[in-house]
């Protein structure tokens, strides 16, 4: 059975989970998923210099309008059950955990503690970060130890 850590930022979209299940073929994969609520992540500047260059202004406006702190922590559960849900209803196993640290500590340890054989990082295109390599992906490419791939989620955030 192949080992991979999932790291996302909200619900998985059907389209998501298709991808994501089925980049091995017909081999089994093991998913453990970490998801941290996006209003936990880097602040709303960086999200709203994102959305303008998606060309998306209206979004930009309403970045204040994300849930952060408990609100964000519950809207991440659910968004981590319904993932861990769709991902088992393709007949893969599935298991997961609201980051609440760093996610790149948090995702060196789940790696270790699983034996991963990947990384899937899948989230928004988030730019600014992208560009210095600051992103989840990047950074995780010199601190886990196993491949990363890189995908972008089928939905706006």
């Amino acid at each position: 059975m192949f080992t991979s850590v999932l790291m996302i930022e909200k619900a998985l979209t059907s389209a998501d989970v298709e991808f994501v299940t089925t980049l091995h073929g017909d081999e089994p994969v093991s998913f453990h998923v970490l998801l941290q609520p996006r209003g936990e992540q880097a602040d709303r500047l960086l999200r709203a210099i994102d959305d303008v260059a998606l060309g998306e202004l209206d979004e930009a406006v309403r970045e204040h309008e994300t849930p952060e702190g408990e609100e964000a922590q519950s809207m991440g559960e659910r968004a981590l059950e319904v993932s861990l849900q769709a991902l088992r209803t393709t007949g893969d196993a599935a298991e997961g955990r609201l980051v609440e640290d760093h996610p790149l500590d948090a995702l060196k340890a789940v790696v270790a503690e699983v034996e991963a054989d990947e990384v899937i990082v899948l989230t928004d295109p988030h730019y600014v970060e992208e560009f210095f390599h600051r992103d989840w992906a990047s950074r995780a490419r010199h601190k886990v130890g196993v491949p990363v791939l890189k995908l972008f989620s089928h939905s706006k955030a």
